[in-house]
């Protein structure tokens, strides 16, 4: 496409430069007796004027490549409008005795004039083309392609806060739609005689109000509902149809019927999780013993961003600080699970492997700790 735009490009200055030879406009001059140029060079001179012209039409082509639509539209409009209501005031002028007005001074008056109102047509037009309407044409003007970006805001995304972090950073753009009906379940959480949920509510209304203040962010709040549909996030489902939009949330229900419904979900918590640096088995860490675990023994500490971590043999650590090795990684729906022992039985727990000969015996400690494993997180899960 450039290369094609490059050709043309170079064919209109070569033509204007060849018109600008031949058609000679500096020819009056000569028969004036007013130039002291040849006849070559006043040829000479005019494929440069061609040359000179074409480079001002190719710049203003530039220009008018990066404008919108309703720029160029609103241009035209006020600059047709400029030279018509130029002309009429011409007329005006040129019908006046030359005794009033002299020709030289109508002629110059009339062509002033025409620039001026072209001018100031052009500039306010493509100013005010922004206010126009393209719908009203009936979308002669408007592109097919072009789909609208919108986000739909649930409860439970505007109560965990995060979503106000991510849209700040600049990673969720588009415009961030909130619907009544979602307000007012906010608002009816935040009078909710429970103190918890209440303190939820205000925490979402506050969110709220953080996200209307960034003026960088386009929050639209729609009064679109459904009456006949009770649940909320049915309405967000359908809502979601209805706009063909994206629905942010952080309910892990809601996500899966909004999939099997047909809409796009964007959840907070997958985007956290797949943030997380990653763990490989075998690798240390550094951990907090933070509390005692559900099986025998066992320790469970904490990462920064809530990973949780189960350690064998770590219950005497409880409190403490202790180096553990990684032995597996898993994956849940609510987030990583890491499995670790202590670094001091590693050495241990590895020479314990190499002297098992019994691979019945091996194939029931794995499928031991395997179990445990699994039970840990049924138990998260729940």
């Amino acid at each position: 496409m450039k290369v094609d735009v490059l050709i043309l490009r170079i064919a209109f200055v070569g033509l204007l430069v060849l018109l600008g030879y031949m058609l000679n406009p500096f020819e009056r001059t000569h028969r004036l007796g007013m130039s002291a140029f040849g006849d070559e060079a006043r040829h000479i001179l005019s494929a440069l004027l061609g040359a000179a012209v074409a480079g001002v039409v190719i710049l203003f082509e530039m220009r008018v490549r990066k404008a919108s639509l309703k720029t160029l539209i609103g241009a035209a409009v006020g600059s047709i409008l400029g030279i018509l209501g130029a002309f009429l005031i011409g007329y005006l002028i040129s019908i006046q005795k030359e005794a009033a007005v002299s020709a030289e001074m109508q002629s110059f008056m009339t062509i002033s004039l025409m620039f001026f109102m072209g001018y100031v047509g052009l500039m306010v037009g493509a100013a005010k083309g922004d206010y126009i309407d393209l719908s009203a044409l009936g979308g002669i003007f408007s592109d097919k392609n072009i789909k609208r970006d919108y986000k739909i805001l649930d409860t439970s995304v505007i109560i965990d806060g995060r979503i106000a972090d991510v849209s700040e950073t600049g990673f969720l753009g588009g415009t961030l739609i909130i619907p009544h009906f979602i307000l007012a379940e906010l608002q009816q959480v935040a009078d909710s005689a429970d103190s918890s949920k209440r303190q939820r509510g205000r925490r979402g209304l506050d969110m709220l109000q953080r996200l209307r203040n960034n003026s960088k962010l386009d929050i639209q709040i729609i009064e679109t509902d459904f009456p006949a549909i009770k649940e909320v996030d049915l309405k967000l489902i359908e809502l979601g149809q209805q706009l063909d939009a994206v629905i942010v949330t952080n309910d892990f229900n809601l996500n899966k019927v909004s999939q099997l419904r047909g809409v796009q979900v964007l959840n907070i918590n997958e985007l956290a999780n797949a943030l997380k640096p990653v763990v490989l088995p075998g690798e240390a860490m550094r951990v907090f013993v933070l509390k005692e675990g559900k099986e025998y023994n066992q320790g469970v500490a904490y990462l920064d961003d809530g990973t949780m971590v189960v350690v064998d043999n770590a219950r005497k650590l409880i409190g403490k600080t202790a180096d553990i090795a990684v032995t597996s990684v898993l994956q849940t729906t609510a987030g990583k699970m890491i499995f670790g022992r202590l670094w001091e039985d590693r050495e241990e727990h590895n020479q314990e492997n190499y002297n098992i000969h019994d691979s019945r015996s091996m194939g029931f400690r794995k499928a031991t700790r395997e179990l445990r494993q699994t039970t840990i997180i049924e138990e998260v899960e729940s």
